[in-house]
């Protein structure tokens, strides 16, 4: 009885080892970069890991994402894909008229387009995301390239993108958080509030922003305090495997200070 006790002890004692403990954790993109210069080069000047995400073939992507690579910073590729609502989706846009080729074309375009990205997430693509065919075609480009992620900005409640990427073995989060729905100030600082309260309770939460004034402004203010509130801003590629980790029990988050 004694001998199975002290097993037991050791057994607990094992599991708590291997799970370890790390802090709540965001992690930021600010999409929408390329098509206008100065908001790009403030957003890039943000304290700390922010990811930014550059639609492709417009005047500034290259030059700014060349710049966000020098700082550091994750530079990801915005794919424009068809929405529900008919509307201009600028160039290098995926649809869903296109045939498997001409969608793999416009998808490898896209990636030369913008140099140093290291994953993908969707502008609009409130159609495109919801039908598992070409979701799976997305996936399987990325795949193919090697170490490039996905994340879903869940334009659609529909959104069918994290399931076929996971099920193609493509890395993939989704957005928690859109910051600047409502792009007022009052409105940002709340969402904000509210991802702090989401990485609190669930470990982690992902949030996407637009180099809008008002975004900006509270993110230059409020990205500094973070350490105060026991709140880590991590890399995508970092949120990834925190993610793994929780998914597979092997992380705890630590209690606030």
């Amino acid at each position: 009885m004694l001998r199975r006790g002290l097993l037991l002890i050791l057994l607990l004692t094992l599991g708590r080892v291997a799970t370890a403990a790390a802090p709540a954790a965001i992690s930021i993109i600010i999409d929408d970069i390329g098509p206008a210069l100065q908001p790009g080069l403030r957003a890039i000047d943000l304290p700390g890991p922010v990811a930014f995400a550059f639609l492709p073939h417009t005047p500034h992507s290259v030059r700014l994402a060349e710049l966000a690579a020098q700082r550091q910073k994750e530079v990801l590729l915005h794919l424009p894909m068809q929405a529900v609502q008919d509307g201009p989706l600028g160039p290098g846009a995926v649809t869903m008229d296109m045939t498997r080729e001409e969608f793999a074309a416009a998808v490898d375009a896209a990636l030369a387009a913008i140099p140093h990205r290291v994953g993908v997430n969707n502008h609009m693509g409130s159609l495109l995301t919801r039908h598992p065919g070409h979701m799976t075609w997305l996936m399987q480009e990325l795949k193919q390239r090697g170490g490039l992620f996905f994340v879903d900005s869940r334009t659609s409640a529909k959104t069918v993108a994290e399931q076929m990427a996971r099920e193609q073995g493509v890395p993939v989060l989704r957005r928690h958080v859109f910051l600047d729905h409502n792009p007022s100030p009052e409105a940002v600082e709340a969402e904000f509030d509210r991802l702090l309260a989401l990485a609190r309770r669930q470990g982690l939460a992902v949030a996407i922003g637009h180099p809008y004034p008002s975004t900006l402004s509270v993110l230059e203010r409020r990205l500094p305090e973070l350490p105060a509130h026991g709140i880590e801003l991590i890399p995508l590629r970092e949120m990834l495997v925190r993610q793994q980790r929780l998914e597979e029990g092997a992380l705890d988050v630590l209690p606030l200070p």
